[in-house]
């Protein structure tokens, strides 16, 4: 289909025209089907055109298609946030607005943070993506091609390394580099957030070491800096527990949501400790279409679905299935190429990694052109873009699953001896 007149600049993975999805399969404009590992990048972990949502959609759209939440309120929005803030397994009291993205979850968490401790101050981690606004870019922990000739950003932000099994960087380095900060960049007194991903996403799929997290945390906690976790893409259910900060042992002070919380609907949130999310004075926050109706709809929708027993198991099966096919093919040695398994749960990368030739990067456009011509898609991610990481639909049948198997198995094996 002719894209002329759409912007060069946007990216593109796969040089197809998706006219239409049903759970993990999609179609192309020319009817050919592909088994869809990418998910809308973690959009999609109900699946696509989920008939439960697509009731929900239907049904709102009939009602109510727009009002906006700050002129007067709808019970969509109502319903949706006291769902979710059941949903949250954070003990204290919470709060939480809806935005329209996760730049912007990010971004409103920025303002509470700042309007809170009265400083200005973040620190973010190498690697980390928050999205693609200018506040936010400055965030993420790699310059091409988010910072590429932007010049000065929103600050002042700080980096530090992200220790994690699946970088072989240690708790102990981190540790050391963070404190650095403190004694050579900046003053810890007017800093006012770290923000981390429990499990980088763009990163290659890399679980932050619990006892690293736990160290943030009681860091914060003693400096007055509040603590935000970036869950758009962990989230709901993708670690194969309803949020990955329950594998490190902590509790955020705000949390960022977005990716799979509306079935593909634009939605996101930032819910945090309610004292910090009612500090800032009434109409701070807010926007024309932060938790649209209809999209609100489609997020309740979308929550009774992850809390069912159907879908909790079609996750763990997906999990253990990834591991399980994975673990064969290091011992049927498949490929020199086949790198480690990063990740956690049912958010898994797999890594190429030639021994002694180093990471695939030059070898993933051609995994990724083998196996979208077999009919699958798959979503490099890593800082040398050599880990494919693995966003399924949780709700993929096992049939179709084993079928995107076999063919990224048979992609793996003929990478043997290139």
């Amino acid at each position: 289909m002719d894209s002329q007149g759409i912007s060069q600049a946007l990216g593109l993975i796969h040089p197809i025209t998706i006219v239409k999805g049903a759970n993990a399969e999609v179609w192309d404009e020319h009817g050919k089907r592909y088994i869809d590992f990418i998910g809308g990048i973690g959009v999609l972990n109900c699946g696509h055109c989920h008939p439960k949502i697509v009731e929900a959609i239907q049904t709102q759209a009939s009602l109510l298609t727009h009002y906006a939440f700050n002129a007067a309120h709808h019970t969509p929005y109502i319903e949706l946030m006291a769902q979710l803030l059941d949903y949250i397994p954070i003990q204290q009291p919470l709060a939480g607005m809806f935005t329209n993205s996760g730049a912007e979850a990010a971004e409103n968490a920025l303002k509470v943070a700042r309007i809170k401790t009265g400083r200005t101050g973040v620190i973010a981690f190498d690697g980390g993506f928050h999205g693609r606004t200018l506040a936010t870019v400055n965030l993420n922990g790699k310059v091409a091609p988010y910072k590429d000739s932007l010049g000065a950003l929103p600050g002042p932000v700080y980096h530090a390394p992200y220790p994690s099994k699946d970088n072989h960087i240690s708790t102990e380095y981190a540790q050391q580099a963070f404190e650095r900060l403190f004694q050579v960049e900046v003053d810890v007194k007017n800093v006012a957030a770290v923000i981390f991903e429990p499990v980088q996403g763009e990163g290659g799929f890399q679980l932050m070491n619990a006892d690293f997290a736990q160290y943030l945390r009681k860091f914060c906690n003693e400096h007055g800096i509040l603590l935000i976790a970036d869950e758009i893409q962990s989230g709901f259910a993708r670690t194969g527990t309803p949020f990955a900060f329950t594998h490190l042992g902590i509790e955020p002070d705000l949390l960022l949501l977005a990716k799979s919380i509306a079935g593909g609907m634009p939605l996101g949130a930032v819910v945090g400790l309610k004292e910090y999310m009612d500090y800032p004075i009434k109409g701070a926050l807010g926007g024309t279409y932060s938790g649209n109706p209809v999209a609100c709809a489609a997020g309740l929708a979308t929550l009774e679905i992850m809390q069912s027993a159907e879908f909790k198991a079609s996750t763990d099966h997906y999990a253990k299935s990834i591991a399980a096919s994975y673990e064969k093919w290091k011992k049927i040695e498949i490929s020199p190429w086949l790198g480690r398994l990063t990740g956690v749960g049912a958010m898994r990368g797999i890594e190429l990694a030639h021994p002694e030739r180093g990471a695939g990067g030059k070898l993933m456009p051609e995994v990724l052109k083998q196996a979208r011509q077999k009919g699958l898609l798959l979503m490099p991610s890593g800082k040398s873009k050599n880990i494919i990481r693995l966003l399924t639909p949780l709700t993929i049948t096992p049939d179709v699953l084993e079928e995107g198997l076999a063919i990224l198995e048979a992609v793996l094996a003929s990478t043997a001896d290139l």
